[in-house]
C-alpha cells in the first residue's frame, strides 16, 4: 500500500506513536482515546487525529482506538510488518552500542552484519555477529541487505556511503557528523547528537 503527499513531519511522528502504543500493550491496555494517547505521548490530540486521517479511519468516536489494531496499522504503513535486515559499518564505541541495543527488534529490524576497517576488530564476535572486513561490503547485494547504519569517522562516511550505494543499499542511517551525498533513490537519515544538544541552551534561561 502506498500513500502520497504525506508530510514528512507526519512520517516522523508515526514511530513515536508506535513506541507509545507498544508500551501500552506491555502494560495490558487495549483501548485508548486520542486525548489519553496525546497526554501519554506528549503531543496534541488534534495532531494525532490529523496524522491518522491521511491513512484512513482507525478509531471510533466515543470509543477511541483499539491499540493492537492501531499498532498493526502503523507497522504496515511504515513497512515494519516484515523483518528488515540491516548492516552496521563501524564497530567503535558508538557502533558497539548500536549492536548491543535491543530496541531494534521491537520494530522488526535485524542487524545481520557488521563491518570494520580495524584489523584488530575484524573476526571478533559481538553478540551473534562476527565482524567482517569492510572490503566485504559489496556482498550486501547478494545477501539482500538493503538497509545500512554508518558509524564511522566523518572523513570516511562519504566513501562508505558510495560503496553502500553500489551494493544496492536503499536506506542509510548516518551517525557520522557530516552530510553525505547519495542518488535520489537512496534515503538517508542523519542523526547528529551534538547538533541536537546545541539547541538546548537556546531554551534555557541565562543564569
Amino acid at each position: 500500500m502506498r500513500y502520497h503527499r504525506i508530510p514528512d513531519e507526519t512520517v516522523r511522528r508515526l514511530p513515536l506513536y508506535l513506541r507509545g502504543l507498544l508500551l501500552l500493550l506491555e502494560q495490558g491496555q487495549h483501548n485508548i482515546s486520542s486525548r489519553d494517547m496525546a497526554d501519554f505521548m506528549g503531543v496534541n490530540a488534534w495532531q494525532i487525529r490529523k496524522d491518522f486521517s491521511y491513512f484512513g479511519e482507525f478509531g471510533k468516536p466515543g470509543v477511541g482506538y483499539k491499540i493492537d489494531r492501531l499498532t498493526k496499522e502503523i507497522k504496515k504503513i511504515l513497512k515494519l510488518h516484515i523483518v528488515r535486515k540491516a548492516a552496521l559499518v563501524g564497530v567503535g564505541n558508538l557502533g558497539s552500542a548500536v549492536l548491543a541495543y535491543p530496541g531494534f527488534r521491537a520494530y522488526g529490524f535485524d542487524i545481520a552484519a557488521a563491518f570494520e576497517v580495524n584489523p584488530r576488530k575484524i573476526g571478533r564476535k559481538v553478540g551473534n555477529i562476527v565482524v567482517e572486513d569492510v572490503s566485504n561490503l559489496q556482498t550486501l547485494k547478494k545477501r539482500k541487505i538493503r538497509l545500512a547504519i554508518i558509524a564511522v569517522p566523518r572523513d570516511a562516511a562519504q566513501c562508505i556511503a558510495d560503496v553502500l550505494v553500489k551494493a544496492d543499499v536503499k536506506g542509510i542511517l548516518n551517525f557520522s557528523p557530516c552530510y553525505i551525498v547519495v542518488p535520489k533513490r537512496v534515503k538517508v537519515i542523519t542523526i547528529d547528537i551534538a547538533i541536537d544538544l546545541a539547541r538546548l541552551p537556546y531554551y534555557i534561561s541565562a543564569c
